[in-house]
């Protein structure tokens, strides 16, 4: 890039890395969608989903980590899957991984103002919708370091919530805590109807909800570009993130497990709830609907974070208009960020004056959007492996690279085919099936006839082309 152009800063730090990855997974697919799983799959099946779910995501984080590593760009797998799969399929990748979670920013705005309405019930939802939105919007707009450390006080608080209700759990679990209205359990509820009551039918069924709770971990990659030392930071985040998440993850169902019974937890708005009231918790309810607020706070912010240096690394490709790719004073992508900003707030207005229709594709494109960057973030290890052996590297130069290869990139491929497998035969998932690879399809045909038959030659990425060339040059 010009000496005399502002570029982005790296200004995150390890803690923020981490805690960052930590607050994209830690959200409500665990606070609220864990009483669905154990519904779903029972006790012991709802626990193997979340460990099956918990090993796709580290098959994945440690293929992000050798590729962020070598190449630690703002926009992360998506500048991956263009140098090492192919521009068209960069282009795909971005712009769907964009639109995804786009979406889901609009969808946080409206999931905080409804939860509001609990403390303030004759505001009207839509004025603390227009209140968060400022807040989130100024905290991406000042500074990286900025957004940096409200993330990490965000997700914080998550994790505070979680290690104090698994202690609480463990407690009413063995004794240790009194339950207002039950004797102490043990592990009655595990035995009471088998080991899986749902049978693996209803593992696999609840295994869909689980990975998508826990995707968003891929956001490290995403803040690579502007991380201190990322080859020190990045594996030190990965190592941290993925034994905690799981150890979070299952440890709280296994408490969820033992205290709800399963065909109870299923029907429950938030079975973190129901146990913070079996023990006698003063304000449970109250508590959990602000650890549930920060938690949808914590993921719009991530998401608009995301968003916004994903597009501004579509500009930086040639994927997208030059002036997304333009820089403030402060080291933001302010244009990236203004048109995500407006793009998830239409996208909010669909879902009441087209939601039968636009809201419904754009749903389903953001359904499969997170699968498929797993999927070509895997495909992008293999890419950058075969090339950088081709121009005579060595494996053991690497500063992270992924043991066990192939098999490991390999083996997550074939999951992350599993699941849209899966989706094709749950009527429920079909029409996202439909929809999301339509899109995709209509995506590289619009590359195809756009730049290729007109043989337009996309720039490359200044800061992608310089790390490209070093790592050839080994």
């Amino acid at each position: 890039m010009e000496n005399n152009k502002v570029e982005l800063k790296r200004a995150m730090k390890s803690r923020h890395l981490f805690m960052m990855s930590l607050g994209g997974i830690i959200g409500t697919g665990l606070f609220l969608g864990s009483g669905y799983a154990i519904g779903e799959a029972g006790p012991l099946g709802a626990i193997l989903a979340y460990l099956v779910g918990g090993l796709l995501m580290y098959l994945v984080m440690v293929c992000l980590g050798e590729l962020s590593v070598v190449m630690p760009v703002s926009g992360s797998f998506q500048a991956h899957a263009t140098k090492f799969i192919g521009p068209a399929t960069g282009f795909v990748v971005g712009w769907v991984y964009w639109l995804s979670w786009a979406m889901y920013v609009g969808l946080e705005f409206t999931a905080a103002g409804v939860l509001m309405k609990r403390w303030f019930p004759d505001v009207p939802v839509w004025i603390w919708c227009a209140i968060f939105i400022v807040l989130l919007f100024s905290i991406n707009s000042l500074t990286t370091r900025t957004f940096a450390e409200t993330e990490y006080w965000f997700a914080g608080i998550k994790v505070l919530a979680v290690i104090m209700f698994i202690l609480v759990g463990l407690g009413a679990m063995f004794g240790g805590i009194s339950l207002k209205h039950e004797s102490t359990p043990y592990f009655t509820h595990f035995l009471g109807d088998g080991l899986f009551p749902a049978g693996m039918v209803g593992v696999f069924v609840s295994m869909m909800s689980v990975i998508y709770a826990f995707q968003g971990s891929e956001i490290m990659g995403v803040a690579a570009g502007e991380t201190e030392e990322p080859e020190k930071n990045i594996p030190r985040a990965i190592r941290n993130i993925v034994f905690r998440i799981l150890i979070f993850y299952v440890l709280a169902m296994f408490v969820l497990s033992a205290l709800v019974p399963w065909k109870k937890a299923g029907v429950l708005e938030s079975p973190f709830v129901t146990v913070f009231d079996m023990v006698g918790i003063p304000y449970a309810a109250d508590i959990m609907n602000f650890v549930i607020l920060t938690a949808i706070l914590s993921v719009g912010n991530t998401g608009l974070f995301a968003c916004t240096r994903v597009m501004f690394s579509l500009a930086e490709n040639g994927m997208a208009p030059k002036a997304l790719g333009k820089i403030n004073k402060r080291g933001i992508p302010f244009n990236a960020l203004l048109v995500t900003l407006i793009f998830a707030l239409l996208s909010l207005l669909t879902s009441v004056v087209a939601a039968d229709t636009l809201f419904v594709v754009l749903l389903a494109v953001s359904g499969i959007g997170g699968t498929l960057t797993w999927l070509a973030i895997a495909v992008a290890q293999m890419g950058f492996r075969r090339q950088y052996i081709k121009n005579g590297g060595k494996v053991e130069d690497l500063k992270y690279k992924v043991r066990f290869y192939p098999f490991i990139p390999i083996l997550c491929i074939i999951m992350c085919l599993f699941i849209f497998g899966f989706m094709a035969f749950d009527p429920t998932q079909r029409a996202s099936l439909y929809w999301g690879f339509g899109f995709i399809a209509a995506c590289y045909l619009y590359y195809y006839l756009w730049f290729k038959r007109r043989n337009i030659t996309l720039p490359i990425h200044q800061e992608t082309k310089a790390i490209a060339i070093e790592t050839e040059e080994i």
